[in-house]
């Protein structure tokens, strides 16, 4: 199966692209979807971003499958088909699929093609027995999901680390896990991983680094669109502003207009005013029973969960019902 997209599935890409941030500049607070923020470039700060002290969100997770990794194969069981949306470099799989009995195969997915087939290399030098099929495509979308191939196996498992869920408005979240269930049968399951309500200080330290990584990051969103889209951005004449919503329950990430300006794409024409925003990340935190309750609203049934001393993250194993 080749791994890099056929030109008009690129051409289609774009042209979404294109779509989605021309309606999401014209809105009253312009938003670009976060999904977009993950190229290459954005996935190699991202990467950056993980191995930040304040960032406490992937060494938490890492320290949890360190000490649980076990149990989690466990409760997959043997002969499983582990499914990735979103993959990234794979790193998080790659234990997990070591640690499985007799695993089927292993179906990442994600939106790069370069990192996703580096990752797809590696994972095959070092399990040489795994079928690794991998399929570039954003995961939200069915077509994404018809490239990945059929494969026997007792059961599939979709694997969603890293509280990727929680760029997901509550109803998104709810459809998401839903859309999940439409693509698995009974006895089917989910790994997932959630960020937990916490103390504000510590969330606003995590998307707020002094070394400007998670700047970098997010402005670099802009920098794609001035390349894919021919845009017009000055990415100097905005700043990175993150901070937590205690209401919402959530980290919001946006752009700050340093000075009035305009923006032009393809014709199209943006007007910013000092001070003005684009929202560009949600990070939605959850509690374990709002977690919970969001699941089996989806179909899902908890079995059980991870979590480390402090509460302030958890792994989540459940079943389709």
């Amino acid at each position: 199966m080749a791994i890099n997209p056929p030109g008009k599935q690129r051409d289609h890409e774009l042209q979404v692209f294109f779509q989605d941030v021309i309606t999401g500049l014209s809105r009253k607070q312009k938003t670009l979807p976060c999904k977009y923020l993950y190229d290459e470039r954005g996935s190699q700060l991202f990467e950056q971003i993980c191995e930040l002290q304040d960032y406490y969100v992937t060494r938490t997770e890492a320290d949890i499958f360190a000490h649980d990794l076990l149990e989690m194969a466990g409760a997959i069981g043997a002969d499983a088909l582990l499914i990735e949306p979103g993959a990234g470099n794979c790193e998080k799989a790659e234990p997990l699929l070591a640690a499985l009995e007799s695993p089927a195969g292993y179906l990442p997915m994600d939106i790069s093609p370069e990192i996703l087939l580096a990752a797809k290399h590696r994972i095959q030098a070092r399990l040489p027995d795994l079928p690794v099929h991998a399929a570039v495509g954003d995961f939200t979308t069915d077509t994404a999901w018809e490239l990945l191939p059929s494969v026997n196996a007792r059961r599939r498992v979709i694997f969603f680390p890293g509280s990727t869920i929680g760029n997901f408005d509550p109803d998104q979240a709810s459809a998401l896990l839903a859309g999940f269930v439409s693509r698995l049968s009974p006895g089917d399951g989910l790994l997932i991983g959630t960020d937990l309500d916490k103390d504000p200080v510590v969330l606003e330290r995590a998307y707020n680094d002094s070394d400007q990584v998670t700047a970098r990051f997010n402005k670099n969103l802009l920098h794609r669109i001035n390349t894919e889209l021919g845009a017009d951005f000055n990415p100097a004449l905005f700043a990175h502003r993150s901070f937590y919503h205690p209401l919402r329950r959530r980290v919001e990430m946006h752009l700050v207009s340093l000075t009035e300006q305009m923006v032009h794409i393809d014709g199209e024409c943006f007007h910013f005013q000092e001070g003005e925003t684009i929202h560009t990340e949600n990070s939605h935190k959850y509690t374990l029973e709002g977690f919970r309750q969001l699941l089996q609203q989806a179909g899902f049934t908890p079995i059980r969960h991870w979590a480390d001393t402090s509460n302030h993250y958890a792994i989540h194993f459940a079943e389709v019902h």
